[in-house]
């Protein structure tokens, strides 16, 4: 058994591998638990190895690249035409295998770790101005309720949260002023 071309569907805890050999006769046809892939692909000479590239494809591509395999990441739905049959994990194994053989296949360059932790970067800052956003329209909208508005922009937000501010602003009621202010913290 020579194998010279991995399709390796991953997923968080078991792993389907689809494996051929040079004349493309399946020669592998398996199951891995997370903690047997390393285990597995130390076991086999230096062979082709394709992934969707999907959550954690980077990391494991890493890590075959470190056991000398080459290893080609490709975006999903480029994948997704050669499956066969009913789209489970042997299935979606067997069509990575087969696209990553393909010469017009387009394929995602792998990231390092440094090139990871600058997208999660970019990732995190985006997730807190669109929760920042979501928190202030909320303000916005409830203290509308009560016909208390302010102008669009910070400004206009510092001003509702004056307001909110105010036990003597008899406008807001308690339990509104109590949710708004723990709203505002966040703001």
């Amino acid at each position: 058994m020579q194998v010279t071309t991995i399709g390796l569907d991953i997923a968080k805890n078991v792993f389907q591998v689809h494996g051929i050999d040079a004349e493309e006769k399946v020669v592998v046809r398996k199951q891995l638990r997370r903690n047997k892939v390393i285990e597995f692909f130390k076991a086999l000479p230096p062979c082709l190895i394709g992934m969707e590239a999907c959550a954690t494809a980077h990391y494991w591509a890493r890590e075959l690249t470190k056991l000398g395999h080459k290893v080609r990441l490709m975006p999903a739905k480029d994948v997704k035409a050669y499956v066969k049959r009913n789209k489970n994990d042997a299935a979606d194994a067997e069509a990575i295998c087969e696209a990553v053989t393909r010469v017009n296949m387009r394929f995602v360059p792998t990231k390092t770790a440094e090139q990871q932790s600058c997208l999660m970067l970019h990732r995190t800052r985006q997730l807190f101005i669109r929760q920042q956003t979501s928190v202030i329209n909320a303000i916005r909208a409830h203290l509308a309720e009560f016909g208390i508005v302010a102008p669009v922009g910070r400004n206009g937000v510092d001003e509702l949260l004056d307001v909110v501010a105010d036990p003597s602003d008899k406008r807001v009621p308690e339990v509104a002023r109590m949710c708004l202010a723990a709203l505002g913290s966040t703001a």
